[in-house]
């Protein structure tokens, strides 16, 4: 099969749906079954060749965001049609209009509908509007959860047929080390970010679903009992950040929380290794990657209750109520616990192994199939 996919949405450090649409595209490229062609913003043809070398790439899209989502609503089925694609595949909720060739299109979460307060109001009403769309319009849709196949369905009636892919990890990079050689690699990278330990880790951008004034407030609740212990925010800020600047302030930890900004994977990797704790308290989720990896790195693992995290990690990690910050507390004391944690960094490795993103590619290739033969299963 002949698969066009949109990548020109991804940008230069990609977070959540970024990292899948990468990972896809690495694994498509090399997928026996699949010819895949690439389409991109006009400024990055030289990276998707260096991300997936067995890929055609095709630079299309404009620069900017504006431009572009006109360009795949106005030029995407002419490009579609250009590349002979057997199907479309749109990773980040849309596609274009007036698309003959069967699409495919990613729905990662439903929070714009569950939790818009979470989200830039414009966003809400853009991806609302989008998710309606391809939900209708779709050959199929890829869900990257159970729980977000299920909120489809509770929320989007008389969508298009569903194929879940859970998501995959690279465990080459998210792996268990040793702490001799491995260990001082990772530890000299992660000191040239400002980072020691011992210390709680949180990765991920800095918006309000991922709830880091609750996690502020839950570590400066314990601080007094562990007056060695930090916290660091691994990631960009997003929108909505002055709650979190405001928390940091009330709760009086300024100088006990770290913020080494956007962090490669490699350094992510060793992030996850060197922590006596990976705290992920996020309000919603469509997957949860950043706990996943941790887990694969052997990370004693804090993370929300409810959410679609519990289709990941199984007996590896302490699940707390993320609106209660006594709770997330509790949580953080629990992994604590030598005990506790020597049990999630042996439970970890086990529950991600089998989730690799060559099965997530599989899952795709499946839907792909099914999109381009109309088949409803």
């Amino acid at each position: 099969m002949r698969i066009a996919l949109d990548v020109s949405a991804v940008p230069d450090r990609p977070v959540g749906a970024g990292v899948y649409t990468i990972a896809l595209a690495r694994a498509l490229a090399v997928h026996p079954d699949i010819v895949l062609a690439l389409v991109s913003r006009e400024d990055h043809a030289e990276r998707w060749h260096g991300i997936a070398g067995g890929a055609e790439v095709h630079a299309l899209a404009p620069r900017s965001r504006p431009a572009r989502v006109a360009w795949e609503h106005l030029q995407g089925a002419r490009a579609a049609a250009r590349l002979d694609a057997d199907v479309w595949h749109g990773p980040h909720y849309t596609m274009p209009a007036r698309l003959t060739t069967p699409a495919v299109v990613t729905i990662h979460d439903l929070t714009f509908f569950d939790s818009p307060e979470t989200h830039e109001r414009v966003k809400v009403a853009w991806f609302r509007t989008a998710i309606r769309t391809s939900a209708r319009r779709a050959a199929r849709l890829v869900c990257v959860s159970d729980h977000t196949a299920a909120r489809l369905d509770a929320l989007v009636p008389g969508h298009a047929p569903v194929t879940v892919a859970l998501l995959g990890v690279d465990h080459e990079r998210f792996r268990v080390t040793g702490t001799g050689a491995a260990g001082d690699a990772d530890l000299a990278l992660l000191a040239a970010h400002g980072v020691t330990p011992p210390y709680i880790a949180f990765v991920g951008t800095a918006e309000p679903r991922k709830n880091l004034p609750a996690l502020v407030e839950a570590f400066a609740r314990i601080s007094a009992d562990r007056p060695d212990l930090r916290l660091v925010l691994a990631g960009g800020d997003g929108w909505g950040v002055a709650a979190l600047r405001a928390a940091i302030t009330a709760h009086r930890v300024a100088t006990r929380v770290v913020r080494p900004g956007y962090l490669s994977d490699e350094a992510v990797a060793a992030l996850y290794r060197r922590a006596e704790v990976v705290a992920y308290p996020s309000l919603a989720e469509g997957f949860g990657l950043p706990a996943l990896e941790a887990m694969a790195c052997g990370a004693p693992l804090v993370t929300a209750r409810g959410t679609a995290m519990d289709e990941i990690v199984d007996d590896a990690a302490v699940q707390v109520d993320p609106l209660d910050v006594a709770a997330i507390a509790d949580g953080l004391r629990a992994a604590l616990d030598p005990t506790a944690a020597a049990r999630m960094r042996a439970a970890g490795p086990r529950a991600a192994a089998g989730s690799t993103w060559e099965r997530c590619a599989q899952a795709h290739v499946d839907a792909y199939r099914l999109a381009l033969g109309g088949v409803a299963a």
